[in-house]
């Protein structure tokens, strides 16, 4: 969610941070600053709004410096201020911090901290921690972090520097992920490799307890005890160009559009087409583990969530393994339950949202085997679980999900493919199922060719305060990703529903002002869903089918239709989600909405 930079080296820091915090921009935010150590102290420079104010407020107001950390907050404890943005500083000025993340214990601590003479200028549970750190005991800095750290229940990714500890920056993690970036004769921190991809391509991601040292001369890693770690030195496997807009208006758009090569990268060097399987060697589960399992839980969280329910789906019918599909935030608080044979999935863009991390680390303890279906290499998820499948999607900028929701279904069709041939599915229907799988890519590609006719079908509902969703079996989770992306960026009220139950209560809210949004691919369900159409026109709602190609239309019950190509029932998802994508996309530009950065949302979830 909020975002960190740090930076140590023989450059301007301040340009480096504002350059780093430009890049984090789409993970949420309401308010940024910087902290600089310039031989004179610590100065800051901090205010509410974008990365752009913060320019201009340093052009005005200009702060040079070799070292400092920068910050980009999303508000949770007070308001999004200047006074509440980070930095924070201590109570002689002398010592800066900044800190994604919850102090749980932050009234407590607080409490005690002004019992004992500190003054505190904000309303957040951050401030807590600057505090602590000015009245701990140390030679250092990093054993006066240490030391304050004891202290604290909740989560963190902090970066902290120092007047008495010039060209030093300690960084503490638990719970929120921080990077540090390793350049030439220069070193990063980061809360995301987006940041330091304008100076190295070469990271050492921090595990939860890790305390780094980061000097000019180079950078240690502790543990809590003070003891050196070694951790290995990653390599980011995309560029700057991943990251940039590249012609397009907004980076949903993009990422939309650039799912026919997303769908290729997921697949790519995994199908075997003779043996009708899929190669997924990072599984590291064994024919004979393949044959234990007796049931697979897949956690996740929004748009991931929408994927599992699909997944759920491919998974049941391809290997006849039982699945259920658990909101990771829930999960994590019900008893759970040490049965032999289980598979825990996570499933998580990031690879850090908090939820879903918790979720796995709980069914971790249960002895079940654990997964994760992440995006991004070197994550948290990625590193506890003991195997899993990277989509390969590249970086995802736009905070609404797109690219990785369609990555993450191939990802799981690949699974059951794997799955089921362990299982009892024969090679004549894993080739089969491979073949579709390799047509895929270019049924996408078609499919993107309709954004002209889905914006022109936007502009038409763009001022509808209500939309529903409805889709059966597979449909359905389509259904409810397509209402998430609608109100997620466009700020419209839409829910989604099994088709059968809209009879059930949702029937109440259709008049002639009510958009139904019907997903009726040409699957065994069709007629079902044909019959809730049927029911919606009864009551003079207004129907947009998204169906597939056929000779037949539904024109005498749809006031628009938009059809994909056709392609397997468990591979439709993929094709029927893209015009819902392009729809909220469009709605939401003619809505005058911030499309890439919606109000009140983070790209990445990581405090509960």
């Amino acid at each position: 969610m909020c975002g960190i930079v740090g930076y140590v080296g023989p450059g301007d820091a301040v340009s480096v941070l504002v350059e780093g915090l430009s890049r984090l921009e789409y993970r949420g935010y309401d308010s940024a600053g910087v902290a600089v150590l310039n031989g004179r102290g610590v100065e800051t420079r901090k205010l509410a709004g974008r990365i752009a104010d913060l320019r201009d407020l340093l052009a005005r107001d200009p702060v040079h410096g070799s070292c400092g950390i920068g910050h980009t907050r999303w508000a949770t404890h007070g308001a999004p201020t200047e006074r509440n943005a980070h930095p924070h500083i201590d109570c002689t000025g002398t010592l800066a911090l900044v800190h994604n993340g919850i102090i749980e214990n932050a009234d407590v601590l607080r409490r005690r901290l002004e019992q004992d003479g500190h003054r505190f200028e904000t309303e957040t549970d951050t401030e807590t921690l600057v505090h602590l750190i000015e009245e701990s005991p140390g030679a250092t800095l990093e054993a006066r972090v240490i030391a304050a750290l004891d202290h604290v229940e909740g989560t963190y990714g902090m970066a902290v520097v120092a007047e008495a500890d010039r060209g030093k920056i300690v960084v503490a993690r638990r719970g929120s992920p921080v990077l540090l970036g390793v350049g030439d004769g220069e070193f990063l921190i980061a809360s995301d490799a987006s940041a330091v991809l304008g100076h190295t391509r070469s990271v050492v991601y921090l595990n939860d307890g890790d305390v780094a040292v980061v000097t000019p001369d180079g950078y240690r890693v502790l543990d809590r005890e003070a003891r050196e770690q070694d951790r290995a030195v990653d390599d980011i496997e995309w560029d700057l160009d991943a990251i940039a807009l590249g012609g397009y208006p907004h980076f949903m758009l993009k990422e939309i559009c650039e799912q026919a090569d997303t769908v290729r990268s997921t697949l790519r060097g995994r199908l075997l087409a003779a043996d009708g399987t899929a190669r997924l060697n990072g599984l590291n589960l064994t024919a004979m583990q393949c044959s234990r399992i007796r049931r697979i839980v897949i956690v996740a969280c929004g748009t991931s969530w929408h994927a599992g329910l699909v997944g759920r789906h491919v998974i049941e019918e391809l290997s006849g393994i039982p699945v259920s599909v658990e909101y990771a935030s829930e999960y994590r608080y019900r008893r759970h339950l040490r049965l032999p044979g289980t598979v825990t999935l996570a499933i998580s863009q990031s690879g850090e949202t908090a939820d879903t991390l918790e979720a796995l680390r709980a069914a971790k303890a249960t002895g079940s085997t654990v997964l994760g279906l992440v995006n991004v290499v070197g994550s948290t998820i990625a590193r506890e679980a003991e195997g899993g499948i990277y989509l390969h999607a590249g970086p995802e900028i736009g905070v609404a999900s797109t690219k990785a929701f369609t990555a993450q279904v191939v990802a799981l069709l690949l699974l059951g493919l794997y799955l089921g041939r362990q299982r009892g599915l024969s090679a004549e229907e894993g080739r089969a199922l491979v073949g579709q799988l390799l047509a895929l890519p270019e049924l996408v590609e078609r499919t993107l060719a309709i954004e002209s006719e889905v914006r022109a079908l936007a502009a038409r509902y763009a001022d509808a305060p209500n939309a529903l969703y409805l889709g059966r079996g597979l449909s359905f989770p389509v259904a409810l990703e397509g209402a998430l992306k609608l109100k997620e960026i466009s700020y419209i009220h839409a829910e989604g529903y099994p088709a059968a139950e809209m009879k059930h209560g949702p029937i109440a809210l259709i008049d002639e002002n009510m958009p139904v949004v019907c997903l009726a691919p040409r699957d065994p369900l069709y007629p079902k869903v044909v019959s809730a159409m049927q029911e919606v026109k009864a009551r003079g709602g207004r129907i947009i089918a998204i169906t597939t190609e056929a000779p037949d239309d539904l024109g005498h019950l749809a006031d628009h239709q938009i059809a994909v190509p056709a392609a397997a029932p468990l591979l439709s998802p993929v094709l029927t989600v893209i015009p819902l994508q392009l729809l909220a996309y469009h709605v939401a530009v003619l809505r005058g909405c911030d499309v890439d950065r919606p109000r009140n949302l983070a790209k990445s979830v990581t405090v509960e």
